[in-house]
This record gives structure tokens, C-alpha cells and sequence, in this order.
């Protein structure tokens, strides 16, 4: 383990400076807690497939619940996670919800996190 200039257990003067700077450069505490936890929205299967699905374009939630072959109060609950976290947008016509990507971009990261590009 590599030892701080000091000697010992603590940073010394120049690192602290160093240091402070580098925090005061990084985002505060709630917004990386709001960030997290959108990120955390996208760390499910069944909600990948379902970012998935919709860069294909707009889908009803009966075209999604077909697709996924899962109970409607599951895939509510998903949609519902990806709505809080901004993923999705959504009308409602009749008694239909239609469900699309709020940002169509979101593929590409995705891709780019998962390695698929």
C-alpha cells in the first residue's frame, strides 16, 4: 500500500490541497444520490428489455405486456420505476397508455456501458 508524503496514515499539506481541490470539482451529495438511484432504475432485466423495446418507437402497455409475457402489475411496477427516473415518457389514449423513451440517446449509452458497441 502506498504510504501518504507524510510518513504516515494521513495526507500531508500539499496532498490536502490537492485534495480539497479535486472535491470541490466533484457534484455535492443529493445529486449524486438522485443520479445513483436513477441508475439503480436501469439495473434490472426486465426493465432493460423494456428500454430496449422501446427504441423501437412508441409501444401500448399491451404490446409491452405481450412482449414480455409477464403479469400486468409487474410490468406496471417496472414502467413505473423507469417513469420516476425519467427514462420514459407516456400518453394515455382511451383507456391505453402508450410508452416511449423520453431520450432516444439512451440506447447508445447503454450500449456503451454494456459493451455492445
Amino acid at each position: 500500500m502506498k504510504s501518504c508524503a507524510t510518513g504516515g496514515d494521513k495526507p500531508g499539506p500539499d496532498q490536502m490541497r490537492r485534495l480539497k481541490k479535486i472535491i470541490s470539482k466533484i457534484p455535492e451529495d443529493p445529486f449524486l444520490h438522485e443520479k445513483a438511484d436513477s441508475i439503480k432504475a436501469l439495473g434490472d432485466p426486465t426493465r432493460l428489455k423494456i428500454i430496449y423495446l422501446l427504441t423501437y418507437g412508441e409501444l401500448c402497455v399491451c404490446e409491452i405486456l405481450t412482449a414480455l409475457d409477464k403479469p400486468q402489475p409487474t410490468v406496471s411496477h417496472h414502467l413505473n420505476i423507469l417513469k420516476k427516473a425519467g427514462f420514459l415518457k407516456w400518453r394515455k389514449e382511451g383507456v391505453w397508455i402508450y410508452y416511449s423513451l423520453s431520450n432516444p440517446e439512451i440506447i447508445n449509452v447503454l450500449d456503451e456501458l454494456l459493451g455492445n458497441k
